[in-house]
This record gives structure tokens, sequence and C-alpha cells, in this order.
């Protein structure tokens, strides 16, 4: 996604909700010089890539995201390490440049995709201490559930 597509799909995850060109364009104006064309083609574009679906009203479209910004990020992440010869190794190159924090919000995702876990007492499960429970989860705002495969198919 270039830099623009990924300006307008900001706006379009943070608002949750079916847009218009000109209300996108409206907040895009405070930060740039664009016009209503642009917009309007750089949202014609993600469209035709699987982005955003459209509805029709008047002789306008309103449109809105069809998966999450988590759903965008984990698609590329999938991507990039699928392209790996060796992805053991590319995982631990990319575990290596995380934060403490980045490390701590895998260990809780990890956690939620792999459930509770019941073939050992609570007592003398690994990672139980105060200090390693699992965070409260990053506030996602508005998203949804989405799936992790790109639109289009990638």
């Amino acid at each position: 996604m270039g830099e623009l597509e990924d300006a307008v799909m900001t706006r379009v995850w943070k608002w949750n909700r079916p847009v218009t060109v000109r209300e996108v364009l409206e907040d895009l104006q405070r930060e740039r010089s664009i016009a209503y064309t642009t917009v309007m083609t750089v949202l014609d574009n993600l469209h035709q890539k699987g982005w955003v679906r459209r509805e029709a009203e008047g002789r306008a479209y309103r449109y809105e995201a069809v998966s999450t910004r988590a759903a965008y990020a984990a698609a590329l992440m999938n991507d990039a390490w699928s392209q790996s010869d060796n992805p053991a190794a590319a995982l631990v190159a990319f575990f290596g440049m995380m934060s403490e924090e980045q490390r701590q919000a895998l260990r809780d995702a990890v956690r939620i995709v792999q459930g509770p876990t019941d073939s050992a007492p609570a007592d003398t499960r690994a990672d139980t201490s105060p200090d390693t429970a699992p965070q409260t989860s990053p506030d996602t705002g508005d998203e949804n559930p989405g799936s992790v495969r790109e639109p289009g198919g990638r």
C-alpha cells in the first residue's frame, strides 16, 4: 500500500464507518494540499484492490474497510515470513528487533491463540507470576475482528 493509500485507509479504519470522498478529502486537507479527484481515485483504487467496499449514495459512494488495520498488518507479516528461506531464523531476527513491550504483546497474543491450558494444575503452569500475567490488551479503537488474509488473496 502506498503512502497516500495508507493515509486514506488510516482514516477509514479510524472512523470505522462508511465514509465519503468529501469527508476524507477535508480531513486530508488539514495536512496537505490535495484534490478531490485524487482522493476519489485513491478510494477507487483501494476498492479495486479489495481493501474497501462501496455503496452508492446519490451520485457518490460511501466507502468502508473490508478488514481491520490489524488484519492488514498480520497479512504483511505473514507475507514477509512466508517468503523467507529460513522462517525460524527470520522469526528469531524479528523477535530480536522487538521492544520489551512488543515481546509482552506477543506473549499475550500467543496465550490468546492457545487458549486456556487445562492440562496442568494452576499452581504449576508456566508464566503465572504477576509480572508475566497477560496485560490488558491495547486499545483497538473501533476495529472489528477480521481475516488475516490480505484482500485479493495475497
